[in-house]
């Protein structure tokens, strides 16, 4: 109870013009069994694949950096109309079908009630806790967005200096620390193909016995993928920040971190507390969770997450 209402108060804080109509517990009377339905269908997928977790974060984060959490990812593109799905960096977005079956059953126990942008935002949250992360609440009542442009995506690379990544995350409300954080945390059970780490195989700093692992596994054709955190690479925990501080950060985006004066401190105190870790998590998923929503009469309530209901 003393975590819920710490994660409260701090929703409160950082985003007072969202708490508006944002509240926990939105559908309590208008859909009352919604949360409860998105969890089902969360874990009945996590039971066959652990790497939904991976997935949903990958996907929560890549659908609020990209004008606010309002579910303008999921739009299909159509033929002379393409969307934020038809992208480079969201080319290896996953986990749709899983929202569609969420969104199926909801619009058959509550019609046009809950929005994709929660459905995203709840499935996200209950896969985190699936893999070993921490429980929070979240507030609900965010509206889906009546926009998805693909020149909208400006989404931080692998590669990425941590300065300029500083800066991303402050046009997007948030600070260091949550950086740290979401990178890390959300690195904590993601995988990444060879192509994107050339770099860090050619950096003599990087952990030698890592190194030539990583080099063997990419011999392979076809572009194979290494999981992020070689420890427990399915659990969301701190275990991440221990191999970057021990040069083991496989992207160069992870191991800047570790680098940088200016989050090398944060990386070190993840490291040495799963239970900070966790706490920090958690306050940065809710506090991310409410960039820039739309609430109220803005935007609409979808009734198929991949299509604008006018069908446009």
């Amino acid at each position: 109870m003393r975590a819920i209402t710490a994660l409260f108060f701090l929703f409160c804080f950082v985003a007072p013009s969202a708490l508006a109509q944002l509240r926990q517990g939105f559908y309590g009377r208008s859909c009352p069994n919604a949360e409860r339905i998105v969890a089902n269908v969360v874990a009945n997928r996590f039971r066959r694949d652990r790497s939904i977790t991976a997935a949903f974060l990958r996907m929560h984060f890549h659908d609020c950096f990209v004008r606010g959490c309002d579910a303008s990812l999921l739009i299909d593109p159509r033929p002379g109309r393409p969307s934020e799905k038809s992208t480079g960096p969201n080319a290896s977005v996953r986990g749709y079908e899983v929202i569609d079956e969420a969104k199926r059953q909801l619009e058959a126990a509550c019609p046009r009630t809950v929005s994709c942008a929660d459905i995203v935002t709840l499935a996200t949250r209950d896969s985190v806790a699936l893999a070993g992360g921490p429980r929070y609440s979240v507030p609900t009542g965010r509206r889906d967005g009546l926009r998805s442009n693909p020149g909208d995506v400006n989404l931080p690379g692998p590669t990425i200096p941590v300065s300029a990544s500083i800066q991303l995350f402050a046009a997007q409300g948030m600070n260091t620390n949550d950086m740290v954080t979401l990178i890390g945390g959300g690195h904590s059970v993601g995988v990444a193909h060879c192509s994107l780490f050339q770099d860090r195989l050619a950096d003599p700093a990087m952990d030698r016995s890592l190194n030539a692992r990583l080099r063997n596994t990419c011999r392979a054709p076809n572009d194979p993928s290494v999981f992020l955190d070689q420890r427990t690479p399915f659990t969301v925990d701190n275990a991440i920040y221990g191999e970057i501080r021990s040069q083991r950060g496989i992207l160069r985006i992870d191991q800047n971190l570790g680098l940088s004066g200016s989050t090398r401190g944060i990386v070190s105190s993840f490291a040495s507390s799963n239970t900070l870790f966790r706490q920090r998590f958690a306050q940065a998923m809710v506090k991310m969770g409410t960039i820039r929503v739309l609430t109220g009469r803005s935007g609409e309530i979808r009734r198929n997450c991949r299509v604008f209901n006018n069908g446009r």
